[in-house]
């Protein structure tokens, strides 16, 4: 390996490391340079539906495509493919 490759591997390392420490070291930002929120009001809003029937349609569809997956990535053909 090169001398650059090398440098820059160890920067990138210790980028790693640096960074979360710091950001954790760092200063939480006081209640005076926070805004306080705004009180929220409520809306009624009329009944609505909580079970959603499309959320149960993409579950079983990503479980059947996840199986397909296995199925074919397990299809046991067990030749090589290059000549």
């Amino acid at each position: 390996m090169s001398v650059s490759k090398i440098a820059t591997s160890a920067v990138l390392a210790l980028s790693l490391v640096v960074v979360p420490t710091v950001a954790a070291a760092a200063p939480a930002a006081s209640k005076l340079s926070i805004a306080a929120p705004a009180a929220r009001t409520g809306v009624t809003v009329a009944k609505t539906r909580r079970g959603g029937g499309s959320s149960i349609i993409i579950a079983v569809l990503a479980a059947a495509a996840v199986i397909a997956g296995i199925v074919i990535a397990a299809d046991g053909n067990d030749n090589p493919t290059s000549a």
